[in-house]
């Protein structure tokens, strides 16, 4: 037999677990209460208590409080956490203890007498010590939603031998023939955003919340189970198991939960996410082909479109849509290589620019293809920069991750912040190359002259030397003049100039075009350039050139 401490200042909730709680089919012969943290401590001093139920909002010493000092004084309690959605922010403490269950308010009789007898069956194990093999068992049941989550992670990845592994299937309830799996992938777009403003940069207390979410509104019509991808954060899957139904009547009820988890998890959190759900098969090694087609669907929706909460079932492989093939990057890269290379970010930008607006002007651009696009995006870089000089450890070759390592955001809701987040990568290889190139070749101020021979027909600023070249607009300007007797933008006047006689003489070019051909915005700003600066117009120098 058993005692019980109920730790909790909201006296309607100690009598709730009180009236819901089986506690003689469970074994236990007596239950306690304590109104808050100090009280209950004084009563684990006083008496020999078997499990603690501890809420974790409390005054004088809130839960997060009392499992540090229970964790450190007595260690062999059991304890099961008391939350309301709004208080994952407490639960930092809970998560890494080790509490046997987790309880979301209000508390109802189903799931409260499953964690009690999840508890109870721990306490029955822990008092059987003679027994090697018992041991065992209680440390696999105190690591349970552990071990389950990686039984489905390796049906997922299709590394679960069913054979070799079959003493696994009941955890999971593949043992039942009247079961039926599907599979929720929820991605979290804005992850970064809210993990910073909602959970103090705490990633795996993000995910427990929003699991416990999915867990809680799910239940309603499934079993649900749901975990933190392992290999991708912004992941997070969920496993709905239902007993028995047709598959149509199941796809009809996840899609209409998932869209509510997807409202509640906004509502709650700021998070917005997209879902997709896979078709249902009572074969519990289908979850892989479930758990493919969810994804697929994510993939599929268009961020052009894109709306918060989009939840969309997913299809098997063999009856998906073609899919479209988008414009690459790969065909501009060497344009924005001569950019960069010759200091002109805004000139690359421009050319990324002119690629996101065939994109926008496309029948669709997915979240799949912005995934894509990126990856491509980072590997060209990466590329065009070990090539130029720059060290290895100051790319991120880690995709995504490596973009976080260099202070770089990857949420994307939209495709304006994808738009800016691809510039934001330009900006960074940019800046990288211009360091290496600095670093690697010495300043020649002949370069500076070098490029307006070359260029003259660009909009030409002395800016994107300074930029280049890491050097002051003011000292770059004297450089120039005492080396070449001219300012940069007299230099480049200069060189118009002469190039706009050369092209006059040729009686076979128009006078637009020959604007056009030295970078002026119109023909009247061309021909009024000239005569500033020859005191002719353009017609009078090639009328007075031919008849001289």
């Amino acid at each position: 037999m058993y005692k019980v401490l109920i730790i909790d200042d909201e006296e309607p909730l100690r009598e709730a677990i009180r009236i819901l709680g089986d506690w003689k089919g469970l074994g236990v012969e007596e239950v306690l209460e304590a109104t808050d943290g100090k009280i209950g401590l004084a009563m684990l001093a006083e008496q020999r208590i078997d499990l603690a139920m501890v809420d974790m909002k409390m005054p004088e010493l809130n839960g997060m409080e009392l499992l540090q000092i229970i964790e450190r004084d007595y260690p062999e309690l059991l304890t099961i956490v008391i939350s309301g959605y709004n208080d994952f922010e407490y639960t930092r403490q809970a998560i890494r203890s080790k509490v046997v269950d987790y309880l979301l308010k209000p508390v109802n009789r189903i799931d409260l007498n499953q964690s009690l007898r999840k508890a109870v069956d721990l306490l029955d194990a822990k008092r059987k010590k003679d027994s090697e093999f018992i041991n065992r068992n209680i440390t696999l049941n105190m690591s349970l939603p552990r071990l389950k989550e990686k039984i489905y992670q390796s049906i997922i990845e299709r590394s679960f031998k069913s054979k070799t592994n079959e003493a696994f299937l009941p955890l999971i309830g593949a043992d039942d023939p009247g079961n039926r799996f599907t599979v929720a992938v929820f991605r979290i777009l804005n992850l970064e955003q809210v993990r910073k403003r909602r959970f103090h940069e705490d990633t795996d207390l993000l995910h427990f919340a929003a699991a416990n979410v999915i867990n809680e509104i799910a239940g309603d019509h499934f079993g649900a189970f749901s975990f933190a991808s392992p290999k991708q954060e912004r992941e997070m899957i969920s496993i709905l198991t239902m007993k028995g139904g047709y598959p149509e009547d199941i796809a009809y009820r996840s899609i209409h939960q998932m869209n509510k988890v997807a409202a509640t998890l906004g509502d709650l959190f700021g998070l917005i996410v997209v879902a997709g759900i896979g078709p249902s098969s009572a074969d519990a090694m289908d979850i892989a082909s479930s758990y493919e087609a969810a994804k697929g669907a994510i993939g599929g929706i268009d961020l052009l479109k894109l709306k918060s909460g989009a939840v969309l079932a997913g299809v098997d492989k063999t009856h998906a849509p073609a899919a479209k093939d988008n414009p690459s990057l790969t065909s501009r890269m060497m344009m924005i290589r001569s950019a960069l290379e010759s200091g002109s970010i805004q000139n690359a930008k421009t050319v990324l620019g002119d690629f996101v607006k065939k994109w926008r002007a496309s029948d669709g651009f997915s979240l799949g293809d912005a995934d894509r696009t990126i990856h491509e995006f980072i590997i060209l870089l990466n590329d065009m920069a070990l090539e130029l000089g720059v060290q290895q450890e100051r790319l991120p070759m880690g995709g995504l991750s490596g973009l976080r390592a260099i202070g770089l955001s990857t949420d994307f809701a939209a495709m304006d912040a994808f738009d800016k987040l691809l510039c934001d990568i330009l900006d960074y290889y940019s800046a990288e190359m211009r360091k290496s190139q600095t670093v690697n070749q010495p300043f020649d101020v002949g370069d500076i002259k070098s490029y307006i021979d070359n260029h003259y027909f660009e909009d030409i600023k002395i800016s994107m030397f300074a930029e280049k070249y890491f050097l002051s607009r003011e000292y770059l300007m004297k450089l120039f003049k005492q080396q070449f007797g001219y300012g940069i933008h007299e230099y480049v006047q200069k060189v118009r100039m002469d190039k706009a006689k050369e092209l006059l003489d040729d009686p076979g070019l128009k006078i637009q075009d020959i604007s056009e051909m030295l970078g002026y915005k119109d023909k009247n700003y061309f021909s009024k350039a000239f005569r500033n600066y020859y005191s002719v117009s353009p017609t009078e120098y090639r009328a007075g050139s031919s008849n001289g």
